[in-house]
């Protein structure tokens, strides 16, 4: 029964593998033939079925930006950036992307060794992190018995210092794969969906209106408070806005 069990399941995983490959071909083909709005229905289909992919938000951004949907075009592209973090396109388009939003909110620089040391977590995927941070444990195990059989001073010293390094680099790698996991599955970050939001100073209708944003704009969740959310922009301001006005990437 469960070797049963286990074929059936493997023949609808291979059959869902391959009507997710002809939906994206499908897609692919609408997009090259300049049918955006039937090719973003394609895609969109197949993120319903679970499939995710830079490549996959990529592309659903290029239709979108083409059908001139900036703002969902935006959503996508930083959906691809997060699971990609240093794929050049998708950086460019996105670029190109938030010319058309109306906010420029200048960034406050930051201290330079944070924004190196985030620059650094951001240069390689979780998988990527997490197979230099196994390769390295293994690597080093392999020095570590070398040290404990080894017979001459050289080469103890040698397969010390190594083994130093790989657990050390295996310790950090670890720690970015966590640090990278933690933000796709946290969504930290949001796009605002409407046109004009007021962002209030506290939780309420009855809230003073600090300032407005509009459609487009990149936030940071700080806080949630029922229907409420606290974001915080570039610029370090801070405020309080229904959740309903933006979409978490």
């Amino acid at each position: 029964m469960k070797r049963l069990f286990n074929t059936i399941l493997a023949i609808l995983l291979t059959a869902t593998v391959f009507a997710q490959a002809d939906l994206l071909q499908k897609a692919n083909d609408y997009y090259t033939k300049d049918q955006f709005k039937q090719a973003i229905d394609v895609y969109n289909q197949i993120l319903m079925t679970n499939m995710e992919s830079p490549e996959l938000y990529f592309n659903l951004g290029n239709a979108y930006f083409k059908n001139k949907q900036y703002t969902l075009a935006i959503l996508n592209f930083e959906r691809a950036k997060l699971l990609a973090p240093d794929d050049e396109d998708i950086s460019f388009n996105l670029q190109v992307a938030n010319q058309k939003v109306v906010d420029s909110i200048q960034e406050l620089p930051g201290i330079f060794i944070l924004r190196w040391w985030n620059s650094l977590i951001n240069s390689q995927t979780t998988d990527t992190w997490a197979v230099m941070s196994i390769i390295s444990f293994v690597i080093f195990l392999v020095m570590f018995g070398f040290y404990f059989f080894a017979r001459t001073s050289e080469v103890k010293r040698l397969t010390f210092w190594s083994g130093s390094f790989l657990i050390l680099f295996s310790i950090f790698s670890w720690s970015f794969a966590a640090q990278q996991k933690s933000r796709l599955v946290n969504h930290a970050y949001a796009i605002v969906m409407q046109p004009t939001v007021t962002v209030k100073s506290s939780p309420s209708e009855k809230g003073t209106n600090l300032f407005v944003i509009h459609e487009g704009l990149k936030v940071k969740i700080t806080d949630k408070l029922g229907d409420w959310v606290e974001i915080r922009l570039a610029d370090g301001n801070k405020g309080w806005l229904l959740i309903e006005t933006i979409e978490r990437i």
